[in-house]
């Protein structure tokens, strides 16, 4: 089970995480995770760029090193890239002392402000030790691209009926989630540029 639209009531509870940037002006924070991605990413970078928007791709460290050059295309695109460990760890499930190493194997790799756990899944104490070096950035908006069961057309209602002004906006540029993302995602672009809405990379500034 996952929330398409993250409640109010979470976000107290852990307000040192980014979860929307609720001043931002007819703004979307677009998100791609799990990635570089052979092909995958590619033609994520192509919607993109039909659309002159700009994105955050939270990297996994072991998928950079397999795909270096789709890295620095994502990069040369203009767009942001971001900390998502080295080996898409869950929080949950992991020690401290590895979780933290695997944190900081994937940003020797990744030169970025910004880190999200895999699965949303981070411990208070992880959270604590990451956070003095790293913003953690989750979302107020989850496609819902990675579930198998799900249709291309509900996660682009899912989207459509939930971002807002400031709206970190989750998907994965992963092959589990291709089918799904890619129609989603140019459905989100169309229907929410109608609307008078600019995509924008997560920047150091916004933090400020």
């Amino acid at each position: 089970m996952y929330f398409s639209k993250t409640p109010q009531v979470i976000r107290p509870f852990a307000k040192d995480l980014l979860w929307c940037l609720p001043d931002s002006q007819e703004t979307i924070y677009l998100t791609f995770d799990d990635g570089p991605t052979e092909k995958v990413t590619e033609d994520t970078l192509k919607i993109l760029e039909t659309f002159d928007a700009k994105a955050t791709f939270f990297c996994v460290g072991n998928q950079i090193l397999k795909h270096p050059d789709i890295f620095e295309k994502t990069i040369n695109a203009g767009h942001a890239v971001a900390n998502h460990t080295q080996n898409h760890l869950n929080g949950w499930k992991n020690a401290n002392k590895t979780y933290f190493r695997d944190y900081l194997n994937c940003r020797d790799l990744v030169d970025s402000t910004f880190f999200r756990p895999p699965y949303g899944k981070i411990s208070r104490s992880q959270a604590q030790a990451i956070g003095k070096r790293s913003k953690i950035v989750m979302w107020d908006v989850l496609s819902g691209d990675f579930d198998t069961g799900s249709s291309p057309q509900d996660c682009l209602k899912r989207v459509k009926k939930h971002a807002q002004p400031g709206s970190i906006v989750v998907f994965h540029d992963s092959k589990k989630a291709v089918k799904n993302m890619l129609y989603s995602l140019e459905g989100t672009l169309d229907y929410l540029s109608e609307q008078g809405f600019s995509f924008k990379a997560l920047t150091a500034d916004l933090l400020t």
